[in-house]
């Protein structure tokens, strides 16, 4: 399985950019598609995720500000991200996994967010 991800670039703090990530390969069904985040100096944490039926996961500092969604049949998965903060800025990966036999995780390319105070 391959992630392509687009979108990420330079806001100003109070803006909105949409990631979206799209998936190629073998991915099966029933797997997990998300967007994780890393700034410098932090560790990788999730920002949102959400299964093939719809279940949805956020960071609490995310929400009500981002809203993920997927397009099964094109295996995309999208993250808009609204009222933008400097503290949002870091590196955002795609991910998706399946957690169930065939297991995977698999990582796309990072993409830039900077968010400017």
């Amino acid at each position: 399985v391959q992630l392509q991800a687009s979108g990420g670039g330079l806001v100003q703090a109070g803006g909105s950019l949409k990631l979206s990530c799209a998936a190629s390969g073998s991915t099966g069904t029933n797997y997990i598609m998300g967007w994780y985040r890393q700034a410098p100096g932090k560790q990788r944490e999730l920002v949102a995720s959400i299964s093939s039926g719809g279940t949805i996961k956020y960071a609490d500092s995310v929400k009500g500000r981002f809203t993920i969604s997927r397009d099964n049949p094109k295996h995309t998965v999208y993250l808009v991200m609204n009222s933008l903060r400097p503290e949002d800025t870091a590196v955002y990966y795609c991910n998706t996994k399946r957690t169930v036999t065939p297991v995977y995780d698999y990582w796309g390319q990072g993409t830039l967010v900077t968010v400017s105070s």
